[in-house]
């Protein structure tokens, strides 16, 4: 399955009541073609959180680095890992739910 997913820098600040404001900065589009999606729980401090991950294929580009998101689907995956083979980018994608 292939994908039309925006490209957006990821910056968290510190509020001055000790919560988050979390703002995207939108960086342009790439074309994604999807490997399956996989679910499993991940248990942390928090508690128990359910974590989708699936493999993208794209052409390699700097903009798509680990840490950024990735929106399409109506949902922010985020790249956890990335390799370029041959012009082309393997990225590793999750979203927690």
């Amino acid at each position: 399955m292939k994908a039309l997913a925006g490209v957006f820098d990821v910056a968290e600040v510190e509020t001055p009541y000790g919560g988050a404001a979390v703002s995207y900065e939108a960086l342009g589009y790439a074309w994604l073609k999807l490997g399956a999606r996989r679910r499993r729980e991940r248990t942390g401090a928090g508690g128990t959180r359910a974590v989708e991950t699936v493999t993208a294929e794209t052409r390699a580009d700097t903009r798509l680095a680990e840490g950024r998101v990735l929106r399409f689907g109506g949902a922010d995956w985020r790249i956890v890992s990335g390799d370029c083979v041959g012009g082309r980018a393997i990225l590793g994608l999750e979203r927690v739910r």
